[in-house]
């Protein structure tokens, strides 16, 4: 009986009389702010769930953008073929046209020997230069090889020229009585007169420029620049015709 006694009484106190309370089995203090197994797993499902629908979000917007740049590719395409296929067909008409020209002898400087094709020239053609002239006369030569070489160069306007002595009806008509005599037409108006070389800087030395500005001022020969006729009479830093000396005009 004492020995049992002791031992319960023993087992109710700790050391230096304390009572101690019973230890009960039960989860630690730290396991009641950590999440079970259960709870684990579905966080998990959670964010990785979520992960995918920003993925998917990511995804759907790239495809958006895709498609709205194809659909601008598409449409510069589109624009980019039509301005070809009309820059095209501008080219085929401007080449049907010159063919056309050259098959009615644009693009070369013809010796004409009657003037009444001179005069269907002059009333068929829109623009149109013609060139009246001597075979003896050298100033004449002169001038048949830059309006030769302008032939060649502008080829919507008709360059001919055509021996006074072959065109008695024209030379009384248009007063034709100093040569080099070169007379242009549009749309069979006479719109000038280049008698000699007096506005070329009364010099056999001119250049071809010098009188395709000439043409260009007046309209005969397209340009898209306006040309000051300034340009057209040049004088020394004299004050005198260049070479004023080096040849005359021959009368007809």
């Amino acid at each position: 009986m004492d020995s049992a006694a002791a031992s319960t009484s023993s087992s109710g106190q700790g050391a230096g009389g304390a009572s101690t309370a019973p230890t009960t089995a039960g989860p630690s203090a730290s396991s009641a702010f950590t999440p079970s197994t259960a709870e684990s797993e579905v966080n998990s499902r959670l964010v990785v769930d979520d992960t995918i629908d920003r993925q998917d979000g990511a995804e759907d917007e790239e495809d958006l953008d895709d498609d709205e740049l194809f659909e601008e590719l598409e449409n510069d395409d589109y624009g980019m073929s039509n301005f070809r296929e009309q820059r095209i067909e501008e080219f085929k008409e401007e080449v049907a046209k010159r063919k056309l020209m050259m098959e009615n002898e644009h693009g070369i400087y013809k010796d004409v020997t009657d003037e009444k094709e001179v005069m269907d020239i002059t009333t068929k053609t829109k623009h149109c230069v013609i060139h009246f002239y001597h075979s003896d006369f050298r100033r004449c030569m002169i001038v048949d090889k830059h309006l030769e070489a302008l032939a060649k160069k502008h080829i919507k306007t008709k360059f001919v020229k055509i021996k006074v002595e072959n065109a008695p009806f024209l030379v009384e008509k248009l007063q034709v009585k100093v040569l080099p005599c070169v007379i242009s037409f549009i749309d069979g108006m006479a719109v000038d007169r280049l008698i000699g070389f007096e506005e070329l800087g009364n010099t056999d030395n001119f250049s071809t420029t010098m009188l395709e500005l000439r043409y260009k001022t007046v309209g005969v020969i397209e340009d898209d620049k306006k040309v000051d006729k300034r340009n057209l009479n040049k004088k020394s830093i004299f004050g005198r015709d260049y070479g004023s000396d080096e040849g005359t005009d021959d009368e007809y």
